[in-house]
């Protein structure tokens, strides 16, 4: 009984800190444009690794040579294994499947 709530508590400490604060820092670029490199450090990387080299979550430094950008917009609206759905979503989500798309 008792690891089965530690798993939960620790199951739910990692989704809340995937989830993350907005820590005031805009996502827009100067322009005005969305900025989707500056969204994957702030809703990714804690899983993805800094670099995307993977972590918890799955490498995705070569995503696009994998995955298109309508299947790597699936799993963001979705989720996938552990990665819960709609952490990025809208117009960030598009940027982001877009910018990961052409990562190969």
């Amino acid at each position: 009984m008792k690891k089965k709530l530690l798993g939960v508590l620790f199951g739910a400490s990692l989704v809340l800190a995937a989830c993350g604060g907005n820590d005031g820092d805009s996502t827009e670029t100067s322009s005005g444009g969305i900025d989707p490199e500056k969204i994957v450090n702030n809703k990714c990387t804690s899983c993805h690794g800094g670099n995307l080299e993977g972590g918890m979550g799955p490498a995705l430094k070569n995503i696009g040579a994998e995955l298109s950008k309508d299947q790597i917009l699936e799993t963001i609206k979705n989720g996938k294994g552990q990665m819960p759905p709609g952490l990025i979503k809208g117009d960030e989500a598009e940027a982001v499947a877009e910018w990961l798309s052409n990562k190969k």
